[in-house]
């Protein structure tokens, strides 16, 4: 039975018990017993219809990055860089690369090599869902607006270490560069999820390249200055 043809058939025989209950000597008990059952079917009845609403964060979610690297691939403002890991002759589509809105230039004029020690900072998320318009960020080394002076980083890690449209990015940077950068989902986790993030998940990326050395060189600790 429909929850509208059930609120009729209870509402109909708290009805007619009422008016049974008035025409004998205990109305009144019968007239409250039955407002206690009403007001009890009526809070059942706001539980279950709240249970039966649910909210779908990233509905057609394949689809929807699949457009969106469509799109970045036609923006002309936007750089576009092969993965790394594919020759420049090969054969390619708009999935292997990555699009990239530079925030900020550095003074750097040379990138990072794969086995290069990188420092980084940097702020990831997804493509804006139904609670989170401006896109769910699922992992970061700071809080709030970036800045340079009071940043946390990323720990030291080789340029090629890290997922394959992120490792890209970083060894075509130079110190002091910050990029926004548009990944495929094909060049992060593709069809694997995590609590963090559906399949299928494109990922933006802001990138800050602090520093970087070669294999068998150190810096000291990276402590971010206080405000």
């Amino acid at each position: 039975m429909k929850n509208e043809e059930f609120a009729t058939a209870v509402g109909t025989a708290l009805g007619a018990t009422v008016r049974k209950g008035i025409r004998n000597q205990k109305g009144k008990v019968w007239m409250l017993l039955c407002a206690a059952s009403f007001i009890l079917y009526s809070l059942c009845f706001i539980s279950c219809s709240a249970e039966d609403v649910t909210i779908e964060e990233y509905p057609d979610w394949q689809s929807r990055n699949n457009e969106a690297i469509e799109q970045w691939a036609v923006n002309g403002s936007y750089r576009k860089i092969r993965t790394y890991i594919q020759d420049e002759t090969a054969a390619s589509k708009n999935s292997d690369f990555i699009y990239v809105e530079v925030l900020e230039t550095g003074d750097g004029e040379t990138s990072p090599i794969a086995t290069d020690t990188v420092r980084v900072a940097y702020r990831g998320r997804l493509l804006p869902s139904t609670t989170y318009k401006e896109g769910y960020v699922f992992d970061q080394t700071y809080l709030g607006d970036f800045d340079w002076k009071t940043m946390g980083v990323a720990p030291n890690a080789t340029a090629a270490s890290f997922m394959q449209g992120f490792s890209t990015a970083v060894q075509n940077m130079h110190i002091g560069d910050r990029w926004r950068v548009y990944i495929p989902y094909t060049l992060m986790y593709g069809s694997a999820s995590s609590t963090s993030y559906p399949a299928y998940s494109n990922m933006i990326f802001d990138i800050a390249l602090v520093d970087y050395w070669p294999s068998g060189e150190t810096r000291p600790t990276f402590r971010a200055r206080m405000r």
